[in-house]
């Protein structure tokens, strides 16, 4: 089995590797830089490194000042705390007046395990979605992040870069590129289409296997982007599959299964069924518990695959 890595760690590891590249490239943290691996920067760039402490809501202003210097500029911490405790701050100093800073959230979803509700954010990608003109980003392994991460670092518009605690094996082709707005399909079969992001899709690809098995072929498509939505991609495969599930380590609420659901419901009406927290806070555990626990699973994706095929008929 091929070695499992955190996007955290692929986070930590491509901002090092970028520090040389890139001589504007400023990286902030608030007292986490150990566990956002953001300390991987410091390490080779510390002059461009700024250790801001407990104060998330004025490290995104600071981050705000610089990038009005023409810094590149990437700011961490945890998903509960970057996108609830600072949300004024990244709503009205970064997207209000669009400007290049990437909010690279890290320990996002119940993964986290046993840190428990309070610092499982299951509510971050639809509180940073609905913010007007701000990108949002859900890499599904290592060689994503590193990509996602690179092309954010040139982007030219306020980003969230949402990561995980939990080593993730890696499920993407060597050959795949990352585009913001883009999706990348990954399987292809005509009786239902699964868009999943983060580490979920690492689960709708095992269920694509159970299914397969069953003589049952479904799309599996990768949603990284999602905002921009690749939405010519997600009507192109609802059409061609007629019936659709999401999977996201996120409440259903708002999440990608919310932004699949609107592209549908106003291009091409069809069968859709989400897998996700079912608005749900989470609770201490171990991760693989807590995945059973709250349905993220490849078993209850592909249940959820049967299920939508029915109502197809």
């Amino acid at each position: 089995m091929a070695e499992k890595i955190a996007t955290r760690d692929a986070y930590g590891q491509t901002l090092a590797e970028l520090a040389a590249e890139d001589t504007q490239l400023v990286v902030l943290d608030a007292d986490l830089a150990k566990s956002t691996k953001t300390a991987e920067f410091a390490k080779v760039a510390p002059e461009r490194f700024i250790e801001m402490g407990i104060a998330e809501q004025n490290m995104i202003g600071v981050a705000a000042g610089l990038a009005t210097l023409g810094k590149h500029v990437f700011c961490s911490s945890f998903a509960i705390f970057a996108a609830g405790r600072a949300f004024e701050q990244v709503r009205n100093a970064l997207a209000y007046p669009g400007l290049p800073v990437t909010v690279a959230a890290t320990h996002a979803g119940i993964t986290v395990g046993e840190d428990g509700a309070t610092h499982q954010a299951v509510e971050d990608i639809a509180i940073m979605r609905a913010i007007p003109g701000m990108t949002v980003i859900v890499p599904a392994d290592a060689k994503e992040t590193a990509q996602a991460v690179r092309a954010l670092a040139a982007y030219d518009k306020p980003a969230y870069l949402r990561l995980g605690r939990l080593a993730v094996e890696s499920v993407l082709p060597e050959d795949s590129q990352f585009a913001v707005g883009k999706g990348l399909v990954l399987r292809e079969g005509k009786d239902a289409v699964i868009f999943a992001c983060g580490l979920m899709v690492q689960e709708a690809m095992r269920a694509a296997e159970q299914l397969a098995a069953e003589g049952i072929n479904v799309t599996v498509a990768d949603m990284a982007s999602v905002k921009p939505l690749d939405e010519a991609l997600v009507v192109r495969l609802a059409k061609e599959c007629g019936a659709a599930v999401t999977a996201e380590e996120h409440n259903v609420i708002g999440g990608l299964g919310g932004a699949v659901a609107e592209v549908l419901a106003e291009n091409c009406p069809i069968p859709l069924l989400r897998v996700g927290v079912a608005d749900r806070f989470g609770q201490s555990g171990k991760p693989a518990e807590l995945m059973t626990e709250y349905g993220l699973t490849a078993e209850n994706v592909a249940a959820k695959v049967r299920e939508v095929i029915k109502r197809k008929k």
